[in-house]
């Protein structure tokens, strides 16, 4: 590792990753792993490291205008200590690593390394999350979903840093999220679904599915959410066959180390179908 800035504020550490062109380290647990080095060898980093892990501003949790705004800093097992936390997002988080990595790690963190199997992203992409960037030209907001571009890929511009997470307070009585995995537990997601869904008098009024490591960026089908959308059971039933078309056009999976492509297409329908015909119809045909 060459030269390391450890800032006093958050002030600071802008003023170094401007200056500097630093790379931010939080809790460093995917950042330690792919700059590993030969054994008894520093991690190979080219560029300088600024760390932002211990700063007070990043680990701020507050409600603020209907948002709950979760500080970029905050640990995992922060958040699964916190009970404001949307149930869905603990649930995901729940689903990363072990207790000691949840302990270092940070959603910052998970979120910057832009992986499509990163667990907590389906979970933001469903709860409507947005992410505050700021740097020393100013600070601006966008949906998480136009922030990762790609595969370890972000918007991210020289010298901004990733401060908080805001996750609108919007109340959905369906919660779902699934993640296969080569074992139970402190496995990378071969896939992973998360949905939210808000039914009234047996009506889908909302409902929103995303899936990780099927494409290379979380996906989700607003044509196959749009299917769903007023429809009663029955209507959805009628109209399954569009909707798995419907994701099919947006699935892109590849082959690697952990699965196949075509594994990962097969069990992708098979969450879709589990979540509709398991956990959404059931729950709204009881209040029929």
């Amino acid at each position: 590792m060459g030269e390391a800035y450890r800032p006093l504020s958050l002030d600071e550490a802008l003023e170094i990753a401007e200056e500097q062109n630093a790379l931010p380290l939080a809790g460093g647990t995917d950042l330690m792993v792919q700059s590993r080095n030969w054994s008894g060898l520093p991690p190979h980093i080219e560029r300088p490291v600024v760390f932002i892990g211990h700063l007070h501003e990043l680990q701020e949790v507050m409600v603020e205008q209907d948002a709950l705004v979760i500080g970029a800093g905050c640990t995992l097992s922060s958040i699964l200590e916190d009970e404001r936390m949307p149930v869905l997002l603990r649930e995901a988080v729940h689903s990363i690593g072990s207790s000691s990595i949840r302990s270092r790690a940070t959603i910052g963190g998970n979120i910057c390394n832009a992986s499509p199997a990163a667990d907590s992203l389906p979970a933001l992409y469903v709860l409507g999350a947005e992410v505050e960037l700021t740097g020393k030209k100013g600070t601006r907001t966008m949906p998480i979903e136009a922030f990762i571009e790609g595969p370890g890929k972000t918007c991210l511009k020289k010298g901004e840093l990733l401060i908080a997470i805001k996750i609108p307070v919007v109340e959905h009585n369906i919660t779902f999220f699934k993640k296969v995995g080569t074992r139970a537990s402190n496995a990378l997601a071969k896939l992973s679904l998360a949905a939210v869904a808000r039914t009234e008098n047996a009506v889908v009024k909302d409902v929103r599915l995303a899936l990780g490591a099927v494409a290379p960026t979380v996906v989700r089908s607003t044509e196959a959410e749009e299917l769903m959308r007023d429809k009663t059971p029955g209507e959805i039933r009628g109209e399954l066959y569009r909707i798995l078309e419907a994701y099919n056009r947006v699935l892109d999976p590849i082959d690697d180390q952990r699965s196949t492509s075509v594994y990962r297409l097969k069990a992708s329908f098979r969450l879709i179908l589990s979540f509709i015909g398991t956990v959404l119809l059931p729950d709204m045909e009881k209040k029929t």
